[in-house]
């Protein structure tokens, strides 16, 4: 014990080794604990200099709780927690880490656990010296060292996203391209050369067109039995197309992507931090949408698209009209029903948007006002029957579209012939899928060997699966 002592720093005093010492070890993320296992081995060697310095093997504590587990929050941090409370309540002699910046990155974190360590009379020891934050030195070094840690983070940031900017702005940043869009060998954003991909894409636009409702065209792909394409990404997938059922939200997702026009649009979202009520210490990343007037950088005909600029804008205003709220800025959804303005007519005293009763017939509409009388309990503001208001608006249509009731017929029966065709194209693009599948399990068998049975076998069931599949395609 004598030659330890002699051998140990002045600033490690016996009263700090007969106390416990800790080695803090820690990785930002699960990709560096996964690829750089030299770093996390060196860490774990600091036990051996907490022995050299004098502590004995036993109260040597490793606290790897927090491998994962970024810096910049002590939220998840369990051993980090863990350890601010061994060392308050005076166990810790010394702290040993690779790097003081790795206990913490955020400068509230930062001093408040300094403080902790000079009332406990605890060493923070790291690979380049021994610091007592009881002693005005060593306290000024360490609180400049996590200034800069924190400020270091602050950089990175900044420089991954002035890179981000500046790739965005020459429309050479990608992300994960929406189906109907592919990368191109050399990185170009292109139409997925899948005709069955492109034929679903144009009848889903075609449909909004004309119905003007995303559950419209999620309800038409429902009736006529057609699937809609995703990609699937990552290693284990290899860019796989799967057909799936259209979900409204879907319909959602590819009506408000840009990337459809051919456009490239950077910043749609901002996320901020924001601190949860009832938590202590704790923030978590809140995203919203920003104005399309806001988008920061918007680049015009950078790949080609499905439709075009003008067309997804019509999109844009058509969704936004169907939202509820605000009424009195929006013509509101078309509902179904039998009454003609259900969904569409305003009150003419509040302006709020007025809600349709059915009589006992069941027949004959009554608009009422009662969004004040369901929110609040105040008296109706009006209810007017609706078989006098639907035929007074039945009349002034017929009358304005009788010039052109010819033209308007002939274009609907157009539209509606178009429309039949794009579904049949699609019932045909995919029995052409199914039988290409079939053709290509009918070489497999043939080119295997017949005598090779174990394989021969396995070869013959996906023949017999895919030609059972061509069978239920062409019944349905």
């Amino acid at each position: 014990m004598l030659s330890a002592l002699l051998t140990t720093p002045p600033t490690i005093r016996p009263t700090h080794l007969e106390r416990q010492v800790f080695v803090s070890v820690r990785q930002s993320t699960l990709l560096q604990v996964r690829e750089h296992t030299a770093s996390t081995a060196r860490q774990y060697d600091l036990a051996q200099r907490a022995q050299a310095l004098g502590w004995p093997q036993e109260p040597i504590t490793v606290i790897d709780q927090d491998q994962g587990h970024s810096g910049a929050s002590t939220a998840g941090r369990d051993g980090f927690q863990w350890l601010i409370g061994a060392v308050g309540l005076g166990h810790a002699g010394a702290v040993v880490s690779f790097e003081v910046s790795r206990l913490a990155r955020a400068s509230s974190d930062w001093h408040r656990w300094l403080e902790i360590c000079a009332l406990t009379d605890t060493l923070v020891i790291d690979e380049e010296g021994i610091y007592d934050p009881g002693q005005y030195n060593d306290r000024l070094l360490l609180g400049f060292t996590g200034t800069m840690s924190e400020a270091e983070l602050h950089w990175l940031r900044q420089r991954l996203l002035g890179g981000t900017l500046e790739k965005a702005q020459h429309g050479a940043l990608r992300f994960r391209p929406p189906a109907g869009l592919a990368l191109d060998p050399v990185g170009r954003l292109v139409l997925d050369p899948d005709d069955e991909v492109q034929q679903a894409l144009r009848l889903l636009f075609a449909l909004f067109a004309q119905h003007r409702s995303a559950l419209a065209v999620v309800t038409h792909f429902q009736h006529a039995q057609v699937r809609f394409p995703t990609r699937l990404w990552g290693m284990r997938h290899g860019n796989e197309l799967v057909w799936r059922p259209l979900t409204h939200a879907r319909v959602l997702a590819v009506l408000h992507n840009p990337a459809y026009a051919g456009t490239d649009v950077y910043g749609r979202t901002r996320t901020r931090t924001q601190v949860l009520p009832g938590e202590t210490l704790r923030g978590k990343g809140r995203t919203r949408r920003i104005a399309q007037q806001e988008w920061p950088i918007v680049l015009h005909d950078a790949h080609p698209g499905s439709i075009s600029w003008e067309q997804f804008l019509w999109n844009q205003r058509q969704l936004d009209d169907h939202r509820t709220f605000r009424p009195e800025d929006r013509r509101g959804a078309v509902r179904e029903g039998a009454a003609l303005l259900q969904g569409l007519v305003l009150c003419g005293r509040c302006g709020r948007r007025m809600r349709v009763r059915y009589l006992a017939d069941g027949t004959r509409p009554s608009y009422e006002c009662v969004t004040l009388h369901v929110a609040q309990a105040q008296p109706t503001c009006q209810t007017l029957r609706g078989d006098g208001v639907d035929t007074a608006v039945a009349q002034v249509f017929l009358a304005a579209l009788q010039p052109a009731h010819l033209a308007v017929s002939l274009a609907t029966l157009a539209q509606v012939d178009a429309q039949a065709r794009q579904v049949e194209r699609q019932w045909q693009l995919r029995r052409e899928r199914t039988q290409y599948e079939a053709d290509l399990a009918r070489r497999r068998f043939l080119a295997v060997d017949p005598d090779n049975r174990l394989v021969a076998r396995t070869l013959e069931r996906d023949w017999n699966a895919q030609l059972t599949a061509v069978a239920a395609l062409e019944r349905e």
